[in-house]
């Protein structure tokens, strides 16, 4: 029986990666280890797994996570407030599939979706 999902996605720096998860969108670290290469962070009931991938070209990722909230506006006002930047084409709206959304693209270009059913 499947219980959880962890997304494992390419980073280029650790450190740089860390930063932004935690400082920017408000992530904690997740786990006692510091393992070489390799980072996680959870926030709520969600967490992110990253790889290190030092030749990773951020042009050519395609690395993408949607992350369903259950309060999408507080979500949205809080990075704008802390000064995230959200995707060109990502502004937070209501879709016709019937989820409001908004986009950012982190450090070394992975996508985050975040949805809400309306």
């Amino acid at each position: 029986m499947l219980t959880e999902i962890h997304p494992k996605l390419p980073m280029r720096d650790k450190t740089v990666t860390r930063n932004y998860y935690v400082e920017k969108l408000g992530f904690s670290v997740f786990g006692s280890v510091d393992y070489e290469g390799y980072l996680m962070v959870q926030k709520d009931d969600i967490q992110i797994h990253f790889f290190e991938f030092s030749d990773l070209d951020p042009k050519e990722n395609y690395g993408q996570v949607y992350i369903r909230t259950d309060n999408i506006e507080a979500l949205y006002r809080n990075l704008l407030e802390n000064q995230v930047e959200i995707h060109p084409a990502g502004s937070l709206e209501s879709k016709h599939w019937g989820q409001k959304e908004f986009s950012l693209l982190d450090p070394d270009k992975n996508l985050l979706t975040f949805g809400e059913s309306t």
